[in-house]
């Protein structure tokens, strides 16, 4: 802290959290731990779907970071959750695979179940093609497909959200 007599200036500490958010692994264990290996400071991952076997084993294996995994249409005979809803730096999430708000018709029916549950932020995955786009003042963010490479991160403070598209080297 710099101070004189009749001064007194302080730092303001941003708060701000990294998430990474991948999708569509399909058995590909190998690039879903590249992804993470490549955000070492993400602390929270969001798998959404379509490799419920290799994200639990990866999220078995970084036990210090929080994992949200949702079912996606190929991920038979699996008990997650088909949505959650998580809250970061005061910003609420909703997170799908997509498939059940068929997304690869359009995006309404995915931003009408951000809305309900009050989320600023709707995740998605199922039509393996990246997207980062505002609709009616949702952020939806579609990885892309982490088996063909693709991954995303977002950075939250309670000051904003930062989306990146990323690919795998």
């Amino acid at each position: 802290m710099l101070y004189s007599v009749h001064i007194f200036m302080t730092e303001r500490v941003v708060c701000m959290t990294k998430i990474l958010v991948v999708s569509d692994s399909h058995a590909d264990e190998w690039k879903l731990n590249d992804a993470i290996r490549a955000v070492p400071d993400a602390k929270i991952v969001f798998h959404l779907g379509d490799g419920e076997h290799e994200a639990r084993l990866i999220a078995r294996r970084y036990g210090t970071k929080f994992f949200h995994l949702v079912q996606g249409n190929c991920d038979w005979g699996s008990e997650l959750p088909t949505s959650v809803v998580d809250i970061v730096e005061g910003k609420r999430i909703y997170a799908c695979h997509g498939h059940t708000h068929l997304v690869k018709y359009g995006t309404a029916d995915l931003v009408a179940a951000a809305k309900e549950n009050n989320c600023c932020v709707a995740l998605y995955g199922h039509t393996h093609n990246p997207v980062t786009e505002y609709v009616d003042g949702i952020l939806l963010f579609n990885p892309g497909s982490i088996k063909q490479g693709c991954f995303g991160t977002i950075d939250i403070a309670e000051n904003g959200i930062l989306p990146v598209l990323r690919n795998l080297p």
